[in-house]
């Protein structure tokens, strides 16, 4: 099974969303505590500078922006848990998203602005699990979603392949995303996501699919 190409899918940009997953400090600033682990593949991808320029071309088109924010910990979340598994354990235990902190804020450049949808928080890896999201998007008649932000191989993942399951056409776009390592971004792009992912591109791809060439050149 192979995801399609960019040019054999469209996209009707009202019907449309683009997903950012967790924009805060913690995971795209140099101070961040997530930002370490990832830092060696996002700047070999170019992250920073393609995430500006995915989040641009979608606002220049009018596509909708969701934001899809990880659950910001306060002490005592987890208190009596049955089973929480290991991403969130580590996460609760460095303090990472901890409820109030800078960590925990919004990354100035990917900021929510007017217009933009921001969906309850997940805590776990899916945007769509215990959230909001999917009512979200229905109501707006949202039938295809475009899929970046951190990290590739767990909440990026996690979250396109539960909205494939809840129907929707899913568009992953590698450079706009980062991991721990060289093989976690090919686990993620390479071996899982053309089992699930209608389209897996590129953000000057997914750029000029959404803006045509006459107006980005304006």
């Amino acid at each position: 099974m192979s995801s399609g190409t960019i040019e054999n899918s469209t996209y009707d940009l009202g019907r449309t969303a683009l997903l950012f997953v967790d924009p805060y400090n913690d995971f795209l600033a140099d101070a961040g505590k997530v930002w370490p682990m990832v830092k060696d593949v996002a700047e070999e991808v170019g992250l920073h500078a393609n995430l500006k320029k995915v989040v641009g071309a979608v606002r220049q088109s009018g596509t909708q922006v969701v934001i899809v924010p990880h659950h910001r910990w306060k002490d005592g979340d987890l208190d009596d848990w049955d089973h929480p598994n290991p991403y969130m354990i580590s996460g609760y235990q460095r303090k990472v998203l901890e409820e109030g902190s800078w960590g925990a804020e919004w990354f100035p450049d990917f900021a929510p602005q007017s217009g933009d949808l921001i969906c309850t928080e997940h805590w776990g890896s899916s945007g769509f699990a215990s959230t909001n999201l999917d009512m979200l998007l229905k109501q707006r008649g949202i039938t295809h979603v475009i899929v970046i932000g951190l990290i590739a191989n767990t909440c990026i993942e996690s979250t396109a392949k539960f909205a494939v399951e809840l129907g929707y056409h899913v568009t992953l776009v590698r450079d706009a995303t980062a991991a721990a390592s060289p093989a976690a971004m090919t686990c993620a792009h390479e071996v899982n996501g053309p089992t699930y992912a209608h389209v897996i591109t590129t953000s000057d791809e997914i750029v000029a699919a959404l803006v045509p060439a006459s107006e980005t050149a304006a």
